[in-house]
């Protein structure tokens, strides 16, 4: 049941990517409100909508870690179910690329309360961040390449193999992925049976410094508690620059509720560019999640990455 704080991460990168023509161009066009500037702009909305869809560039920021240097200021703070701080890490931390490899340096660290067991992370939030972030031993012969990436479970196991469902959910959007029950199809947000339940926008404001186009996700007011049931984004927005459509943040919150687990989760990127690259620098989370049998966890962490070199 590890797979289930994934979820958000899962959700957090490509969600967007091409489907099967789950919604023709017209219908969906006919879902999204434009505000009047929208409108002034003369966008074309469906081919707006197929750059959505077909956005590489989010997943693309987080690939380009693999090969670039960079330094992180690392916090991950646990909570009881009072709210009472029981576990924290404060680390900065240098990733150095040489010869297609990548290892990483500890360069500063402090931790307070339960955070580890042994040698191990003892919460899973705060093993999922340091697979996400950390570099252990020395790792090789990877690339930034998302072109062609075919993504499978198969002979993964643990860890790796959450991580990679969690791929799967994120670049392969609307297709079952083995080990999350109740949630089903309810993540393909461009399927007409799940549209229906949320408010699409697209709106041009100044984000980070950018002028850009801002796609909005929200839940509709007033649902019933059946049609709830069908929600599990309750709001998420993604600014793509108006020029080039790569996307410069990303915001959501999302929940819901089974029972064999539930969660309630907020989460912020923030993106750069580095030379001629885009990548992430700052990634924020804060969750509420508990599994059958598993001990309920409450977290909160920030990874800021700077000083990038190649």
């Amino acid at each position: 049941m590890r797979i289930i704080i994934l979820i958000p991460f899962l959700l957090l990168s490509g969600f967007l990517r091409a489907q099967q023509d789950s919604v023709d161009a017209a219908a969906l066009e006919r879902m999204i409100n434009l505000t009047e500037v929208v409108v002034r702009s003369d966008l074309n909305v469906p081919a707006f909508i197929r750059r959505i869809k077909d956005d590489t560039t989010f997943y693309k920021a987080f690939r380009n870690l693999r090969i670039l240097g960079f330094t992180s200021f690392n916090d991950i703070r646990m909570f009881d179910k009072k709210d009472r701080l029981s576990a924290s890490l404060q680390s900065k931390t240098r990733q150095h690329v040489s010869n297609g490899c990548r290892t990483m340096d500890v360069l500063e660290e402090k931790s307070s309360g339960n955070m580890y067991d042994g040698d191990d992370f003892r919460y899973f939030t705060a093993q999922l961040y340091a697979s996400l972030f950390f570099t252990e031993g020395k790792i090789c012969g990877e690339n930034n390449i998302v072109k062609g990436i075919a993504l499978s479970t198969k002979s993964k196991k643990g860890l790796d193999k959450h991580r990679e469902q969690l791929k799967m959910m994120f670049f392969n959007p609307g297709k079952k992925i083995p080990g999350i029950p109740f949630i089903g199809n309810k993540i393909n947000i461009f399927d007409p049976e799940v549209a229906r339940y949320y408010d699409f926008t697209i709106d041009l404001g100044d984000y980070e410094g950018q002028y850009c186009y801002i796609f909005s996700i929200k839940a509709k007011p007033g649902l019933s508690k059946a049609e709830k049931n069908h929600i599990v984004f309750d709001n998420m927005t993604t600014w793509f620059n108006n020029i080039t459509m790569e996307i410069v943040g990303r915001q959501y919150d999302l929940s819901y509720s089974t029972p064999l687990y539930d969660f309630d989760v907020s989460m912020e990127v923030l993106m750069t560019r580095f030379l001629d690259l885009l990548v992430p620098k700052m990634i924020s989370y804060n969750g509420n999640w508990d599994v059958a049998i598993k001990k309920r966890e409450k977290g909160v962490f920030t990874a800021t990455l700077f000083n990038f070199t190649r």
